[in-house]
């Protein structure tokens, strides 16, 4: 069966649903703030034109969710289910991710991930992360819920700079024994 990437998840205190055009104000909100993005590969998605590019590529993607609070139904981020191969048990893209800096810190991300990795897992044997070589906090975060550093990595550019994104996994068998069981 063809995993949804556009599911609406519910966890305690989070509810993910698709991304809709409606949500373009409410996220730029957040992401206006260029404390989001210092340590991102591209940290100057504050800007603008910027995020204008990101948020029309995450609605084109067919993957993108927001993240809204419960407690008052207010989006406080933004995720992904992106590059699905259902091939040889299959294996999907978690990433793009990003919180408001008032949820850092209170463990809202790890819950989202459980929640997106549970529903990976209905379909896919793997589930990938990418993550430039430079960004602790996500690097950090990614091995906090039992992903695992592999050989694989990306180059690309940025306003002609390097850009190293690394690939980090978990496979269903590592998420059923791990920190999020």
């Amino acid at each position: 069966m063809p995993l949804d990437r556009q599911p609406v998840l519910e966890t305690e205190r989070l509810t993910l649903r698709p991304l809709a055009e409606d949500d373009r104000e409410a996220l730029y909100e957040i992401a206006s703030d260029p404390a989001v993005w210092e340590q991102h590969p591209i940290h100057d998605r504050w800007r603008r034109g910027v995020f204008d590019a990101f948020f029309d590529e995450g609605l084109a993607s067919g993957g993108s969710l927001a993240v809204l609070h419960k407690s008052d139904n207010r989006i406080v981020g933004h995720t992904r289910y992106d590059k699905y191969d259902p091939e040889e048990g299959g294996v999907v893209e978690i990433g793009w991710t990003f919180l408001a800096p008032m949820c850092w810190g209170k463990g809202l991300n790890p819950e989202m991930k459980r929640a997106m990795l549970a529903h990976a897992f209905e379909g896919v044997e793997t589930v990938e992360f990418r993550v430039g070589d430079t960004n602790y906090r996500s690097r950090n975060a990614l091995e906090a819920i039992g992903a695992v550093r592999t050989d694989r990595y990306e180059l690309e550019r940025y306003q002609g700079k390097r850009v190293v994104h690394l690939v980090y996994e978990i496979t269903r068998e590592a998420f059923e024994s791990g920190p999020l069981a």
